[in-house]
């Protein structure tokens, strides 16, 4: 596995079995890596995401589950949430947070094969996860297809910052703080798995190339965090 940790590259029965391995410290991880920030930044997806109540949501590679609740606040108990995820792990904590949630579901199922029909969903989002489809394209049509005409996906991922001073922070925190904290090969693959991710506009692109629409993006946190939003033909 360290060659692809380096690389931010790893096949996907890797990368269940790494989400599976620090489920347990995934939550902390966020935290102590964003400053608490990613709370918000998942708020701010939800909202990109324009669900009311009754409607039913996708949450595609929910991991534990943060964006997925989110969106439940949103759709309210009259609507319905689905979270899914390829690592049962991870689903396992998504699950013991939601417990007193109404409307909200997790379940196992992969990103590039999702097991629904056409225009189930009012809207479907990714949070953090988009970067590790190991087929982004593919993902991407899948969560579009999912989606009714006229709703919405949102991808919310990290994002390399290119202008000095906080391009030199990003790589310093990235690459050398990050995977000592984590103390697992895992966070010496996700920092670089942000490196190999499209920008912004090479993101764009690629959702224009499954088909959405109206697609426009927001750059937050000093250009760390993109939120890319497209609506489904």
């Amino acid at each position: 596995m360290a060659s692809g940790a380096r690389s931010g590259t790893l096949e996907e029965g890797q990368v269940r079995a790494m989400f599976d391995r620090i489920a347990g410290l995934y939550d902390l991880m966020n935290s102590v890596m964003t400053a608490g920030l990613h709370h918000r930044w998942r708020e701010r997806a939800a909202d990109l995401a324009a669900v009311g109540p009754g409607d039913r949501a996708l949450d595609v590679a929910t991991g534990t589950g943060d964006v997925a609740l989110e969106l439940a606040r949103r759709v309210g108990p009259a609507g319905e949430v689905v979270g899914s995820d390829f690592s049962e792990g991870m689903l396992e904590h998504a699950r013991r947070k939601a417990q007193d949630v109404a409307g909200v579901r997790f379940e196992q199922a992969n990103a590039l094969a999702l097991p629904y029909a056409d225009g189930e969903f009012a809207a479907a989002t990714v949070g953090f996860g988009a970067r590790n489809f190991s087929d982004l394209a593919r993902g991407l049509a899948e969560m579009t297809r999912v989606v009714r005409p006229g709703g919405r996906v949102v991808v919310l991922e990290i994002t390399t910052p290119t202008k000095p001073p906080l391009s030199t922070f990003f790589r310093l925190w990235f690459d050398r703080v990050v995977p000592l904290l984590g103390r697992d090969e895992a966070y010496t693959y996700l920092p670089n798995s942000v490196k190999r991710f499209p920008g912004p506009v090479a993101l764009a692109g690629v959702m224009d190339g499954v088909g959405l629409r109206d697609i426009r993006w927001i750059l937050t946190a000093g250009g760390i965090i993109a939120l890319h939003v497209g609506t489904a033909p």
